[in-house]
């Protein structure tokens, strides 16, 4: 089945939770225009924090419903469901108490999870980068694969999203979501045609103005093209993509991230993930798109006329070779 909530969307668009960047803001912001507005737990710095932002996002959207009238989207957390989160359990409790709708997992896909999650009538949607990943996450009763293709920000897979759409749908009939390169309205099109059910879009939402994005990370978006991410694990041991000029400011050179271990920047870069990624920026080849800061709520009316000039050209193609 299909995330009911679907339907219901002004745009088949997630924007994805990113690490640092995104907040209630964005979140906010999002879910008033009608796309499902996310964000990671572990942006704030702990439980009790995490607690208050879900209440300011919770808060914020029901204000919006009762003087506007309009139905707001839901909005999701991404929770890291691994060994090495020590919060995962603490955040989970909090997810749960406030009936978050959507929870999405990275590192791991955990049956016992899913179950707590669907008590209260949420989905799950999990981050895979290939079949093996997928399958163990059907197997624990996700009810949607986030499908993290090549040329994606962050830790992207290496798998072209035609393969990879095709490959999971073979066997996992539930809501699709593809992710990668994607940065108009066209793109989001596009990954309908290729089967997706959802586009997820991540590097395009840096920039916005409700992003807590640096402005020098997103003029280095702008400034950037697809030639400029760089897929390497010198960062944190775990290959993920980032802008080029970042990783030169830091003294990477291109020896140093063809390296398929993290490297020891010593004192110059603390070995803490969380302080790499604040100080080396990442971002996915959808950049090439991407040339300005817009509030949240403009750029997604201005994604709504590309995907509706998009799907009018198929028409037109369908008209001519149907």
């Amino acid at each position: 089945m299909k995330a009911p909530f679907i339907d219901e969307l002004s745009l088949p668009v997630v924007a994805a939770p990113m690490f640092l960047i995104s907040g209630p803001k964005i979140v906010v912001e999002c879910c008033k225009a009608g796309i499902v507005g996310t964000f990671p737990a572990l942006n704030q710095r702990t439980t009790e924090g995490f607690e208050e932002w879900v209440i300011q996002i919770k808060t914020e959207l029901a204000a919006f419903e009762k003087e506007t009238g309009k139905k707001a989207a839901p909005f999701g957390v991404n929770l890291i469901v691994h060994h090495t989160n020590p919060r995962v359990q603490a955040d989970l409790e909090i997810c749960i108490k406030h009936e978050v709708p959507l929870i999405i997992t990275s590192l791991g896909a955990v049956s016992t999870l899913v179950d707590a999650v669907h008590s209260y009538g949420g989905l799950v949607f999990h981050d895979v980068i290939k079949k093996r990943h997928a399958i163990k996450a059907a197997d624990a009763g996700v009810d949607g694969l986030i499908l993290v293709a090549a040329g994606a920000g962050g830790h992207a897979g290496t798998i072209n999203p035609i393969s990879l759409v095709a490959e999971i749908k073979s066997f996992f009939k539930k809501t699709i979501l593809l992710s990668g390169c994607m940065s108009t309205g066209q793109d989001v099109a596009t990954a309908l045609q290729m089967g997706a059910d959802l586009a997820y879009l991540g590097t395009r939402f840096i920039n916005t103005t409700e992003s807590r994005a640096d402005e020098r990370y997103q003029q280095m978006i702008i400034d950037c093209g697809a030639s400029d991410i760089i897929h390497t694990a010198a960062v944190s041991g775990v290959a993920a993509n980032f802008l080029r000029p970042s990783l030169e400011m830091m003294g990477i050179t291109e020896e140093l991230w063809s390296h398929k271990a993290k490297v020891d920047f010593g004192e110059e870069l603390d070995a803490d993930e969380a302080k790499a990624w604040k100080t080396l920026w990442s971002a996915g080849q959808g950049v090439t798109t991407i040339h300005d800061v817009l509030p949240t709520g403009e750029l997604i009316a201005r994604m709504k006329i590309e995907f509706k000039n998009a799907i009018e050209a198929q028409y037109k193609l369908l008209e001519k070779y149907g």
